[in-house]
């Protein structure tokens, strides 16, 4: 339990091969002409923007909230195709020196047409033909592709071999984790894992898309064992109370949102995330102009 009240922080942009050099309309300026693939909203290294905690990291305010912040959440922008890759469960990441596994979802902002993912093995295929495939550029026919739009959740559990193509924004909500097998990079110069990708991936997972639930005021667009998301559409000046049953975060989708709490407030902007430590219980949420948000919350913390 923490008394920290909740803090926007400044996302953290990460430079990738596959990325872009323009975010807009996310972010109007990325700080970098490098491409950029990836906008971390609770990276460790993001720095907390406004309020007592200005100018601090997450990663720094690790004793304040009683613990590691236990969800990673990010915007990325692929502008060509992500390797394919597969993640370590908690047990296999911890075997190897980690601190947990990495199991992800994904949520789509946009999709141009025809836009896809790829994601868990076609039928009948195995690890030896995954590692033939590499040889003989081939693995790309080996992975199942999905169609994909706006809207869209996806989970992706760990085990799963997948890659993300081009034409799609996406929301990612992951443990707090940055190991990643690289299986296979269309010839790009960049290193591959492939013993170690080949002994955690399972032929089959539960990866695939989650159908949305309608709630009481929000819709559940993903609920496992790490992670529940749901989104909140609001009208102008719309109020409401948001539960927060554990450790989580709100993200601006559009518009404006006043996140407030006894005696403090601060403003939820697209693209950004306000950390709502555990302990603090519920926020009241007030929209300016027609608003969206979602809610990324982990199971409590066990004291």
């Amino acid at each position: 339990m923490t008394n920290v009240a909740p803090f926007r922080l400044k996302p953290w942009f990460s430079e990738r091969p596959w990325g872009r050099q323009s975010l807009k309309p996310w972010y109007s300026d990325t700080g970098t002409k490098e491409l950029v693939g990836e906008a971390w909203l609770t990276g460790p290294q993001c720095v907390v923007e406004e309020g007592e905690l200005e100018g601090k990291t997450l990663e720094s305010l690790t004793g304040a909230l009683g613990g590691e912040f236990p969800l990673l959440v990010k915007l990325l922008f692929p502008n060509e195709k992500l390797s394919v890759q597969v993640h370590p469960d908690d047990e296999q990441a911890q075997a190897a020196g980690g601190v947990r596994g990495k199991t992800e979802c994904w949520y789509v902002l946009e999709a141009e047409p025809g836009a896809s993912v790829m994601l868990g093995l076609k039928p009948g295929v195995d690890a030896r033909m995954l590692a033939a495939s590499v040889a003989d550029n081939t693995m790309e026919s080996l992975v199942q592709k999905i169609p994909v739009s706006a809207g869209d959740m996806l989970f992706v559990d760990a085990g799963t071999v997948h890659a993300i193509e081009p034409g799609v924004v996406l929301l990612e909500t992951q443990q707090t984790s940055d190991i990643t097998y690289r299986l296979y990079d269309y010839g790009r110069p960049r290193e591959l894992h492939l013993e170690q990708g080949l002994k955690v991936i399972r032929p089959k997972t539960d990866a695939g898309k989650v159908a949305p639930k309608k709630m009481d005021g929000f819709t559940r667009l993903i609920e496992k064992n790490y992670f529940t998301v749901d989104r909140f559409d609001l009208k102008d000046a719309e109020e409401r109370s948001v539960a927060m049953t554990g450790p989580g975060c709100l993200v601006g989708l559009k518009g404006k949102v006043a996140v407030i709490t006894p005696g403090e407030e601060v403003e939820l902007e697209p693209g950004k995330a306000v950390v709502v430590p555990e302990g603090v219980g519920k926020v009241m949420v007030e929209a300016e102009g027609d608003a969206a948000f979602v809610r990324c919350v982990a199971p409590a913390q066990v004291s």
